[in-house]
């Protein structure tokens, strides 16, 4: 990726959004709601949404949004009840990583881990969203498995920054990552925390979700 996309912050209701684009689609894999999974990609949108968001038809809500912003072709469409105008920024040697950070609903990934205030949250049928979103635009292209790495040592570093800040819990309920990569370069195999580029993508994953963090 010889650039990084433009990125805006839009008053778009109810809470304002983030927007990615890119001048020509990009790999990405996902763990977003909608969109999400390995697929080209042409734009991503980080919604603001209120506490207490109950729509469960996000597809639907991501398409309005969409369609309000102008945004054609393919996206990812992400939620959060955190600040999107607080969006942090890590970068290290061509990684970039963008995190939008609420932990208003920790909870921990086991049920058989420490309890927490919002323990309960996982099994709830309807979103809540205190959520961690995270951006993250590596510069080479990426294996399928090395992906599945990026977003484990993301999510790994998100963990440790949580852990380090006291927070009750290894994250939320809703959390998701967005992994994106430029086409047609020769692959890389591996992004684990002691690879080359997952050692940046874990220091800025990391980085992004202190900053997030901080009052």
């Amino acid at each position: 990726m010889a650039v990084e996309p433009v990125l805006r912050v839009v008053a778009a209701a109810p809470r304002g959004a983030l927007i990615w684009r890119w001048p020509l689609a990009v790999e990405a894999l996902s763990s977003a709601a909608v969109g999400g999974g390995r697929s080209r990609l042409d734009w991503v949108v980080n919604v603001g949404v209120d506490s207490g968001y109950g729509r469960t038809d996000l597809a639907d809500h991501a398409a309005e949004v969409a369609s309000g912003l102008g945004l054609a072709g393919h996206g990812v469409a992400l939620f959060t009840a955190a600040a999107v105008d607080r969006c942090t920024r890590s970068a290290a040697d061509g990684v970039t990583v963008h995190a939008t950070v609420g932990v208003s609903h920790p909870t921990w990934a086991s049920p058989a881990g420490p309890t927490s205030a919002g323990g309960a949250e996982a099994g709830s049928g309807s979103p809540q969203m205190g959520t961690i979103n995270l951006v993250i635009q590596v510069p080479v292209a990426l294996e399928a498995g090395a992906g599945v790495n990026a977003v484990i040592t993301a999510t790994e570093a998100k963990t440790q920054a949580l852990v380090e800040a006291g927070v009750d819990g290894t994250g939320t309920a809703t959390d998701a990552v967005v992994v994106v990569w430029p086409s047609g370069a020769t692959p890389e195999r591996f992004a684990g925390p002691r690879s080359p580029w997952g050692s940046r993508i874990a220091r800025c994953a990391h980085d992004a979700v202190r900053s997030g963090l901080a009052p």
